[in-house]
């Protein structure tokens, strides 16, 4: 029988719950058995209101029939399947992980019991699935696996679907299930509640065959949905101190009079502020939620709040929320809002850094190094964390999350960084980033080996005394070695060493020992070298223009940083954050960019990476005073490129604009490549991710469904 529902998945009732849902469910056995309940359902089938179950049951085969499902049907639909299911897993991540000790902890409860154990989302839709692993296999036929779609309206009566529908733990034995050919499956789920809100994330669910149907599963059930609960709260407190910390921090560097706190749910977790905001403490603010990026909060702001307040939070690269910095009556009404967000956090040039540039005082020396100053900038030091850490690197693709991962685990070893990119894509900013992160207290001192001629580069790296050369300084000067000790010397374009000066910088790395020009006096340094190169060092070794010596000794670690074509879902990303930054850099209005220019955007190849889309949006931003950007405002370059990119040979319809011819495009590639998304990817001449970046945007996952894995 349906085994009825309970109080809220998160009351502190859960003990009487049980007790009350497992004795209703004896009373229902000893009263009704599995060949009645068949009688019942054949009867409700026929139309007899009379029947002889339990009222919840009929409510939920009432819901079933409603809904238009099949009561013949032996198997649930699925929601994704094939490539779809990983970008469903990466949405719920966090859910996934808070159940992964669960799940470890039972594989051996489970490995010989006929049962498995189920986690799905709020939709219904599996995640993941482990037990036995013969009900695994039967679970498979009937889709009662990962990327089933079990909701009520799309399976019928089932301990996933009812309990979600109800709202409480359910248990659906044998013959109660409204689908015929799900009647062999005993199913016993209970939801598992967000913390805080109370709002259902997914539902914990033990299935198997009859035979192992006992009424203890639905207590084991909601215990293993609490657990799932208490992890996802242990995150949400460590997520919300890491937040709090950041934004009190950033709060206590700047002049504003009050401070906003949302966490990655789209909770609000603090207020400092004046502002009448419509959510309470823990309470979702509309329009944000972990499903979108939290760059685009800031279109759901509440009246009274201003998106040029608004600040993602980044921690050790993930997003884990946003912040408002509300300035006093007095500063915005002198109108120095700008100035105040330039303060919480200037654009870097590349690679899509949310950090001040800074000069800094070398140690000891009276020289600085650094970016010339500007907006935002002041004096400070190069290895303050808050200022250059990976921290502040914008990006979520996982090309972008995995180099910075790696950064930050090479930042903690003192070892030379053979950093790889081609221009524009940021390596001098992931060089700041790592000795940041290294916190050594040193200094940063950075020097491009394609600067000059030989001579003047050798002076640059190693000093010189008085006369050493035509040209060189009466008193005479210490090299970048000298100018780094104790912290990171940073070589851009070290492929262009000339030769002859290769050997001298691989002595100074090996022996740690410099000599100035012209001079005989050894000086001991201690330097962490950082290379940066945009060629390929191990082609330049075979070519006979690089010392392989050389390139071993500087390429003990390696990082590659991806260009922005590899970087796709960072694309809108990217575009807002430098459309609002270089606004308030340039105290000019934001401008917005509709759906047409946007695909243009996103099918450029990006030559030039994050440097180049910067110098076009502040293009854009400086050369028209409209409030849309025009199509033809575009460089002719970019047009000339993204012309054709995802046009079928022939149309059959008359696109209204690029956006309708994308989505055409899209639609056909995939039902042209029966549903495979690599091959229609490769089609479309774009990334796997890409495609389901634009199935997402365009609405067109349900193409994908019926297609066979």
């Amino acid at each position: 029988m349906a085994r009825h529902q309970s109080e809220s998945a998160s009351s502190p009732g859960d003990r009487a719950v049980m007790h009350g849902l497992m004795a209703e469910a004896q009373r229902a056995d000893v009263l009704h058995s599995d060949s009645d309940t068949m009688r019942a359902w054949e009867r409700f089938l026929a139309g007899e209101t009379a029947v002889s179950v339990p009222s919840a049951l009929i409510a939920s085969w009432q819901r079933s029939l409603e809904s238009g499902v099949n009561p013949s049907a032996n198997l649930a639909p699925f929601a994704v399947r094939g490539d779809a299911v990983e970008a469903l897993r990466w949405r719920h991540r966090e859910l996934l992980a808070a159940s992964d000790r669960l799940f470890t902890a039972t594989a051996d409860l489970f490995s010989d019991s006929h049962s498995i154990l189920l986690l799905t989302n709020q939709d219904g839709v599996i995640l993941k699935a482990a037990g036995d692993l013969r009900t695994l296999t039967a679970g498979e036929k009937i889709h009662l696996t990962t990327g089933g779609d079990w909701r009520e309206a799309m399976a019928g009566t089932n301990g996933i679907g009812t309990a979600l529908a109800t709202g409480q733990p359910a248990y659906i034995h044998g013959s109660e299930h409204f689908c015929e050919g799900i009647k062999s499956w005993s199913c016993a789920a209970a939801p598992i509640c967000e913390p805080g809100t109370g709002a259902i994330i997914g539902v914990l669910d033990i299935s198997g065959p009859p035979s192992t149907y006992q009424i203890n599963n639905l207590t084991l059930a909601i215990t293993a949905a609490r657990q799932v609960e208490m992890v996802l709260a242990e995150q949400s407190a460590r997520q919300h101190m890491q937040l709090l910390a950041f934004c009190l921090q950033r709060l206590s560097s700047s002049d504003g009079a009050g401070m906003i706190a949302i966490d990655r749910r789209g909770r609000l977790v603090h207020s400092t502020s004046r502002v009448a905001l419509p959510v309470g403490i823990g309470e979702r603010f509309p329009g944000m939620n972990e499903n979108s990026a939290v760059e685009d909060w800031a279109r759901h702001l509440p009246r009274g709040l201003r998106a040029e307040w608004f600040n993602p939070v980044v921690v050790e690269g993930s997003t884990i929320g946003a912040m408002l910095v509300v300035p006093s009556g007095r500063s915005r009404a002198s109108g120095h809002r700008a100035a105040e967000h330039e303060r919480a956090g200037s654009v870097g040039d590349e690679a899509g850094i949310e950090a001040r540039n800074v000069r800094v005082s070398l140690p000891g020396s009276g020289v600085r190094s650094g970016l010339a100053s500007g907006p935002g900038n002041e004096p400070g030091s190069e290895a303050d964390p808050q200022r250059n850490c990976f921290a502040q690197i914008l990006g979520q693709s996982a090309a972008m999350l995995a180099a910075v991962n790696r950064g930050r685990q090479l930042a903690r070893r003192r070892v030379p960084v053979l950093i790889e990119g081609e221009t524009g894509v940021g390596k001098e900013l992931f060089a700041r980033a790592i000795h940041g992160e290294e916190r050594s207290g040193g200094a940063f001192v950075a020097y491009n080996c394609g600067a000059a001629s030989k001579e003047l580069i050798g002076s640059e790296l190693f000093g010189h005394v008085r006369g050493a050369f035509t040209g060189a300084t009466a008193e005479g000067r210490p090299g970048r070695f000298e100018l780094a000790h104790g912290g990171t010397l940073c070589l851009d374009e070290i492929g262009e060493l000339p030769l002859e000066l290769q050997p001298v910088l691989l002595r100074a790395l090996e022996e740690g020992v410099v000599y100035r020009l012209g001079d005989t006096q050894p000086r001991r340094v201690d330097v962490r070298l950082l290379g940066m190169t945009n060629r390929n060092l191990h082609d330049e070794v075979k070519s006979g223009r690089f010392r392989d010596d050389l390139y071993y000794r500087i390429s003990v670690t390696r990082i590659r940083i991806p260009p922005l074509r590899e970087r796709d879902i960072d694309i809108d990303l990217l575009v807002d954050h430098f459309n609002r930054r270089l606004a308030v850099r340039h105290c000019v209005p934001v401008r917005r960019l509709n759906p047409e220019v946007m695909a243009v955007l996103r099918a450029y190849s990006w030559p030039g990476n994050v440097r180049e889309m910067r110098n076009i949006i502040e293009n854009l931003l400086l050369t028209s005073r409209e409030e849309e950007v025009g199509i033809d405002e575009l460089p002719v370059e970019l047009l000339a490129e993204t012309a054709t990119i995802g046009a079928p040979k022939t149309m059959a319809i008359q696109s209204t604009s690029l956006e309708e011819t994308e989505r055409v495009a899209i639609a056909r590639a995939v039902h042209g490549a029966h549903g495979n998304l690599a091959q229609a990817a490769r089609a479309l001449g774009v990334s796997r991710s890409t495609l389901y970046r634009k199935l997402q945007i365009y609405q067109l996952e349900g193409i994908v469904k019926p297609v066979a894995e």
